[in-house]
């Protein structure tokens, strides 16, 4: 009769490595001492002091998310490679590691997400709160129509310095926060006029209703997009903000960072 290694053996056979995903320390000792496999350990602080470890800017509730982010930062820092055998551990009904899947890592995976969420100045939820609020903007519209909108994050003070205001500026005396369901439904109605949006690294609307004035000269964006992505892409070179946009004519969120496009997301596939 077959055992459990019979119908799992082939799992964890010829792996290039275990990615550990927030392992406690007597169960990452216990991979640590396996010499023909590398240990790889994945989470929000190197609590452990692992050899090799992918910051995990986030806590991602959703399984799939946790591992599609420990690839591409494990590909970021060419700590695995594309075409890696991987066998994943993780923790999905209880705070211990209890579930294992096996993966493939490939180039395909460098997204972009990583590098803008691990390695901006704006606090990673407050990034993440955005490229929701974009996701969901682009996905239902203003009133069932598509509508355009500009999100400028962090480095809020050179923002300012670098834009000038279109009208009263709503949340010049407001201390409200981006991620707040009250304040999303108001940035919504907002997003129909014209102007960026500027928010804190720490998630403070701090304007809304700016033109940016950065130069465009040297910024290189895909042929068809328009001013609203040149002035995010020039902005984000100029400053250490980050450009969340989305784009009304066909509906792509898109995001810059140090002058560059790092990321571009369908809203209905998201």
């Amino acid at each position: 009769m077959a055992g459990l290694d019979d119908v799992f053996g082939d799992l964890f056979s010829s792996v290039d490595a275990v990615m550990l995903f927030g392992p406690s320390g007597s169960y990452y000792e216990r991979f640590a001492t396996i010499d023909d496999v590398d240990v790889i350990v994945v989470g929000t602080e190197n609590d452990l002091g692992a050899d090799v470890f992918v910051e995990l800017p986030l806590e991602f509730d959703e399984v799939g998310e946790r591992i599609s982010f420990g690839l591409e930062g494990g590909l970021e820092q060419g700590v695995i490679e594309g075409g890696d055998e991987l066998v994943c551990a993780t923790s999905v009904f209880d705070d211990e590691i209890d579930t294992v899947s096996r993966v493939r890592a490939s180039a395909d995976d460098r997204t972009g997400v990583y590098d803008l969420f691990a390695k901006s100045r704006a606090e990673p939820e407050v990034i993440k709160a955005v490229v929701e609020l974009a996701i969901e903007l682009g996905k239902k519209g203003q009133k069932g129509k598509p509508v355009g909108a500009l999100f400028i994050v962090g480095d809020a003070g050179k923002v300012m310095n670098k834009s000038r205001p279109l009208s009263y500026n709503p949340f010049e005396k407001s201390h409200v926060h981006v991620g707040d369901p009250i304040v999303n439904v108001m940035l919504k109605e907002f997003s129909r006029l014209d102007g960026a949006f500027v928010i804190s690294d720490a998630g403070k609307l701090v304007s809304a209703y700016r033109y940016l004035e950065p130069s465009a000269e040297g910024v290189d964006i895909p042929k068809g997009l328009g001013a609203r992505h040149m002035a995010g892409g020039a902005i984000t070179r100029d400053t250490n903000a980050i450009a969340v946009v989305l784009s009304e004519s066909d509906g792509l969120v898109r995001a810059f960072k140090a002058g560059e496009l790092i990321l571009e997301v369908d809203p209905e596939a998201y």
